[in-house]
């Protein structure tokens, strides 16, 4: 199916209040601005440690369910659906009728990062890139 021109991404948007102007802009964003999308809060001793509210998640990341039928589960990341904008969590999963497992898909915004995964060089240069630039801001 071809895409019709309104159907493609404008860097031009500037927050909009129309409600249906902001879901086509995160729908039909590109996988490098839908990646800016994904940021995940941090718990509160983590905020403290970084100097920071929130950071985009990995996989091996672990994390608290806080909204929604499964509140209070607590899981790694097990996949992340950049297109859709979900976090699989591998405690978080439903019984299908047949009996088999599936992984349930939650919005980051639903989610806290409890303890993140160490061996990340390039998380650590987000941090301090992040550290910088709130001491700039002061």
């Amino acid at each position: 199916m071809r895409k019709k021109l309104s159907d493609k991404f404008s860097k031009a948007w500037k927050s909009s209040t129309k409600a249906a102007k902001q879901r086509k802009y995160r729908a039909n964003a590109p996988l490098h601005i839908k990646h800016k999308f994904m940021s995940v809060h941090l718990s509160k001793e983590l905020k403290e440690k970084f100097n920071t509210r929130s950071l985009t998640p990995k996989k091996g990341d672990k994390i608290k369910v806080v909204r929604g039928s499964n509140k209070g589960k607590i899981g790694k990341i097990n996949t992340i659906n950049l297109k859709k904008s979900k976090i699989f969590v591998e405690g978080v999963e439903v019984v299908k009728k047949d009996g088999n497992k599936a992984l349930i898909p939650i919005d980051p915004s639903n989610v806290v990062l409890i303890e993140y995964d160490t061996g990340d060089k390039m998380r650590k240069k987000i941090i301090e890139r992040k550290k910088k630039n709130k001491k700039e801001q002061k």
